[in-house]
């Protein structure tokens, strides 16, 4: 499955952005996606993951302020972000773990990144 992250651009700090995640080559029917940041310096931070379902999970830092959702009529998943701060701040990429594996650690699908800057 090839993944394409957009929405990404530059924001005040309170603003909110929306980031689409879209996938093709193959269904995304019981795929596991997420969004994963990474700014300079600094590790990787798994930010939120969505199942089939619908259920989802959120690292601490985004709880409350992202939301994650998927459109599986257009086999795309979304990450709203509100409130927007400077340590918001990063390259984003969606991510996928296919039937089977584990999120994250059997992470096996990427795209590429969307850049997020966030001004103080």
């Amino acid at each position: 499955v090839q993944l394409q992250a957009s929405g990404g651009g530059l924001v005040q700090t309170g603003a909110s952005l929306r980031l689409s995640c879209a996938a093709s080559g193959r269904t995304l029917r019981n795929v596991v996606v997420g969004w994963v940041r990474q700014a300079p310096g600094k590790e990787r931070e798994f930010l939120a993951r969505i199942d089939w379902s619908g259920t989802n999970t959120y690292a601490d830092s985004v709880k409350g302020r992202f939301t994650i959702s998927r459109d599986n009529a257009k086999n795309t998943v979304y990450l709203q972000m509100n409130n927007l701060k400077p340590e918001d701040a990063a390259v984003y990429y969606c991510a996928a773990a296919p039937p089977g594996r584990i999120w994250p650690g059997q992470i096996y699908y990427w795209g590429q990144g969307t850049q997020v800057t966030v001004s103080s």
